[in-house]
C-alpha cells in the first residue's frame, strides 16, 4: 500500500508512520513542522530499507493537490490539525482555516489523485459536546453538538467526508479519538495531561490540577489508536467510529497512578477550574470492535509507565 500521512511528524502521526513502514508500506509524510518534529521520524528516516518521503508543507497550501497527484497514494491518513481547544476559542478563524479549509484541500487532493480511502482523525472529546451522565460512555449515535470552534471544525469535516463519498465515491472512515497519550507527546503544550504530568513529576515539580480533579477522561494509548487507523484502511467505510476504552479516569486518579510509577511523592497543586471544561468524557468503543475488530489492550498503568520511561531516556528533554 502507498499511504500518505498528514501530520506525520506529530505524536500520533509519527507512531502511525512507524507502524506502516514496519508492515512494508510506502509512506509519504506531509507536515509543516509547526507542532510536529522531525526528531519523531529520525529512526524511520535513518533506515534506508524504508520507502519514506517527507514533505514539509502546510495542508492549506494549494500545491498539496499537485503533490498528491504526483505521489498517487492509495490511502490518506489525515491527522494534521490545529488541536488546541483554547486556541480555537481565541482564534476561530485560524482554527477553521487549518481544520476545515486545510481538510478540504486534502479531500480535493484525494479526489484528484484517485485515492481509495481517507481515514480521518476526528475528536470524540469535542464533537458530541456535553453528554449527560446517563448517556456515558457516548455512542456514535449521540447527537453532535460541539461547544467549541475546534469541535465544530471536526464535525464539519465529517460532513464533508459524507458529501465527498456521495458526490465523488471517495471512501472514508472517521475515528473519534478519546484522550490519546503515549511517548512523543509534548510535555510543554496545553493539551496532553499525561505528558504534562510526566514532565512535571520527573522534574520533581508539582502537577497542577484544575478544579477539584474529579473531572474524568477516557485515556487511550497511542499504539492502540494507531492499530485502529491501520485497521480502518480497509474496513469501516462510511462510518464514524469511537476509539477509546469506555472507561473513565479522574485527573486525581491519573496523578496518583503516575506519581506512584514515577516514585515521586509530590502532592499536586490545585488551581481554579477552567471555564468550559467538560466534567466527564468517555467513549463507547463497541462499534469499532464490530467493524474494525479493534479493542484497546494497553492499561493506563502500563501506558503511563511507558510515557515516563520515554521521558527518562537520556536523549529526551523534559
Amino acid at each position: 500500500m502507498r499511504a500518505l500521512v498528514t501530520g506525520g511528524a506529530g505524536f500520533i502521526g509519527s507512531t502511525l508512520v512507524d507502524r506502516l513502514l514496519a508492515e512494508g508500506h510506502a509512506v509519504d509524510v506531509v507536515d509543516d513542522l509547526s507542532s510536529g518534529k522531525l526528531a519523531n521520524l529520525a529512526a524511520a528516516r535513518a533506515d534506508r530499507s524504508h520507502a519514506l518521503t517527507f514533505h514539509q508543507l502546510d495542508i492549506r497550501d494549494p500545491s498539496l493537490v499537485d503533490l498528491m497527484v504526483r505521489r498517487r497514494p492509495e490511502v490518506v491518513f489525515h491527522l494534521a490539525a490545529q488541536i488546541d481547544v483554547r486556541v480555537s476559542v481565541a482564534n476561530p478563524v485560524l482554527d477553521a482555516q487549518i481544520n476545515v479549509i486545510g481538510s478540504l484541500n486534502v479531500l480535493e487532493g484525494a479526489r484528484a489523485s484517485g485515492v481509495q480511502k481517507v481515514v480521518f482523525a476526528s475528536s470524540g472529546g469535542t464533537i458530541y459536546g456535553e453528554v449527560a451522565d446517563a448517556d456515558l460512555p457516548a455512542k456514535e449515535t449521540h447527537p453532535q453538538v460541539p461547544l467549541s470552534p475546534y469541535g465544530v471544525s471536526k464535525k464539519v469535516v465529517g460532513d464533508y467526508l459524507t458529501a465527498y463519498r456521495e458526490l465523488h465515491q471517495l471512501e472514508y472512515t472517521a475515528l473519534a479519538l478519546a484522550n490519546v497519550f503515549g511517548p512523543r507527546q509534548d510535555p510543554h503544550g496545553e493539551a496532553g495531561v499525561v505528558a504534562i504530568f510526566a514532565g512535571k513529576l520527573l522534574a520533581g515539580e508539582p502537577c497542577t490540577i484544575f478544579g477539584d480533579g474529579a473531572q474524568t477522561r477516557d485515556y487511550v494509548f497511542v499504539d492502540d489508536v494507531v492499530d485502529a487507523f491501520v485497521r480502518a484502511s480497509d474496513r469501516g467505510s462510511g462510518l464514524l467510529l469511537n476509539v477509546g476504552t469506555g472507561q473513565e479516569t479522574s485527573v486525581v486518579e491519573l496523578h496518583r497512578i503516575m506519581a506512584e510509577a514515577a516514585g515521586v511523592p509530590v502532592a499536586p497543586a490545585f488551581a481554579p477550574a477552567r471555564s468550559g471544561e467538560l466534567a466527564r468524557s468517555c467513549l463507547d468503543p463497541g462499534r469499532a470492535a464490530i467493524h474494525l475488530g479493534w479493542k484497546p489492550w494497553t492499561t493506563l498503568p502500563v501506558g503511563t509507565a511507558a510515557v515516563l520511561d520515554y521521558f527518562r531516556s537520556a536523549d529526551t528533554p523534559v
